[in-house]
C-alpha cells in the first residue's frame, strides 16, 4: 500500500510538473512570448514596444521576478507581416510552450492570431492596436491595456468640430484592417454630427504609393484630414500636400510613431496633431514617467524617450500586477481572472486600470500633441488652433 501511495504521489507531482512547464512556468522562471515588427518598414513601433516593456521587466527580474520567478520575453519578428505572425505565434505557443503573449503590434498581424489564442485558451495582453476587433466581442482571452481607435477618432472629430468648426473631414487610410479600423472610428464619430468623410484615400501595406489617396481626398478639399496609417506613408502625405499647396489640419493617431513622424517631416511637421493613449514619455510629474526614463536609460542607453516606448513599459507594469495578483500558484485563468478583478489600480499615469468580465479594455484616456519645432508636445487649446 505504500509503495503504491508513493507511486500515485509521484505521478500526480510529474503530472503537475509536466503542466506546468507546458504552460511555461516553472519555480524560477515565467516564459513569455511576443511577436512584433523587429524588422522592416515599421520596425520602429516593434522595437521600441519592446525595448519599453524589457525596461521594466529587467527592473522586476533585478528585483527578485515575481514571487521568486524571473519573466523571459522570447520576441520574434514578424516584420508586421499577419502570415509571419501566426507562424511566430504557433511556435510559440506548440514548441517554446510560452505562459502567454505579450505586446503584438499592429491590426492585421493581431486579429489573424486572435482563433489562435481563443483556441488554444491562451492569454494575450496588452497589444499595440486599438483595432474593436481586439475588443468586441470580449474574449476572454485578450486584454487590451490601451484606449481604442474609436476612442482616438472619436476625440479628434469632436475636436475638429466643436472647437475648430471643421465640418468636411477627410480620411486617408492603410488598406487593410487596420485602416478600415480607423475608418469606421471616424465615421461613427462623424455619425454623431449628422456628418460622413468628405472624402477618402488609401494606400497599400508597406508601400510609400500616396499619391491616388491624395488625389482623391483633394477632390473634396476638406479642411482637416485623419490619417490611419504609420510614419513613412503618412508622412509622405503630408510632405507631398503641402507641397502642392494643399494644408489642411492633418490628425494621426498614436499608431503612426509619433517621434519618428516629426523627424521624417522636419520643418514641414510644424502643427501636425497626433492623438495619444499615454501621457507624454518627458511628463515627470507623474512617477511611472520618471521610473520609465531612470530605466530605458539603464536598458537602453542609446533610445530616447518615447510614446511608443512608454505604453511598452505601461503594458509591463500591468502585466506584472497581474501576475502578483494571479497569485504564487499561477495558472493562465487565474492570470485572467486576476486581471479582471482590477479596479481603479493606480500604474502611476493619472489614469487608472480598470477591468471586468465584460470589459477587457484598461484604459480610455485619450491625450493630444502636436509637433512643434520639431518636437512632439502635449496641448489641451483646441481653440488657439483657429
Amino acid at each position: 500500500m505504500r509503495i503504491g501511495r508513493i507511486v500515485v504521489t509521484m505521478i500526480i507531482m510529474l503530472s503537475c510538473f509536466t503542466f506546468c512547464t507546458a504552460q511555461g512556468i516553472s519555480d524560477t522562471e515565467i516564459l513569455i512570448g511576443s511577436s512584433a515588427a523587429l524588422g522592416g518598414h515599421a520596425s520602429f513601433l516593434g522595437t521600441q514596444t519592446i525595448h519599453g516593456a524589457l525596461s521594466y521587466i529587467n527592473f522586476i527580474n533585478e528585483e527578485g521576478g515575481v514571487y521568486g520567478r524571473k519573466i523571459r520575453i522570447i520576441s520574434y519578428d514578424d516584420q508586421y507581416d499577419p502570415s509571419k505572425t501566426i507562424l511566430n505565434t504557433n511556435k510559440l505557443i506548440d514548441t517554446d510552450n510560452v505562459f502567454c503573449l505579450f505586446c503584438y503590434v499592429g491590426t492585421p498581424t493581431s486579429v489573424k492570431v486572435i482563433p489562435i489564442v481563443k483556441n488554444k485558451k491562451i492569454p494575450l495582453v496588452g497589444l499595440f492596436t486599438g483595432a474593436e476587433a481586439l475588443r468586441s466581442p470580449v474574449s476572454r482571452y485578450i486584454l487590451n491595456i490601451r484606449s481604442s481607435y474609436y476612442n482616438e477618432t472619436g476625440e479628434l472629430v469632436k475636436h475638429l468640430v466643436e472647437d475648430l468648426g471643421i465640418r468636411e473631414i477627410g480620411v486617408f487610410y492603410q488598406y487593410d484592417a487596420f485602416g478600415m479600423a480607423g475608418l469606421k472610428g471616424v465615421e461613427i464619430g462623424l455619425a454623431e454630427y449628422n456628418l460622413k468623410p468628405a472624402s477618402t484615400g488609401a494606400y497599400n501595406r508597406g508601400t510609400l504609393e500616396v499619391n491616388e489617396g491624395l488625389q482623391k481626398i483633394r477632390q473634396a478639399d476638406p479642411g482637416a484630414v485623419i490619417m490611419i496609417g504609420v510614419y513613412g506613408p503618412c508622412g509622405q502625405f503630408i510632405r507631398e500636400a503641402k507641397r502642392s499647396g494643399y494644408n489642411p489640419v492633418f490628425c494621426n493617431i498614436s499608431f503612426v510613431g509619433s517621434e519618428m513622424l516629426a523627424e521624417l517631416l522636419g520643418d514641414e511637421g510644424e502643427g501636425v496633431i497626433i492623438s495619444q493613449v499615454v501621457p507624454s514619455p518627458m511628463e515627470s510629474s507623474f512617477s511611472t514617467v520618471t521610473q520609465y526614463q531612470e530605466l530605458l536609460a539603464k536598458s537602453y542607453p542609446d533610445d530616447t524617450p518615447n510614446f511608443v516606448s512608454f505604453e511598452g513599459f505601461i503594458n509591463a507594469k500591468v502585466l506584472v500586477e497581474g501576475l502578483r495578483e494571479a497569485g504564487k500558484d499561477l495558472n493562465r485563468e487565474k492570470l485572467i481572472d486576476a486581471m479582471e478583478a482590477m479596479k481603479n489600480v493606480d500604474v502611476g499615469i493619472g489614469a487608472n486600470i480598470n477591468y471586468g468580465p465584460q470589459d477587457h479594455q484598461g484604459l480610455d484616456k485619450v491625450y493630444f500633441t502636436k509637433i512643434y519645432n520639431g518636437e512632439v508636445v502635449l496641448f489641451t487649446d483646441w481653440k488657439s488652433m483657429n
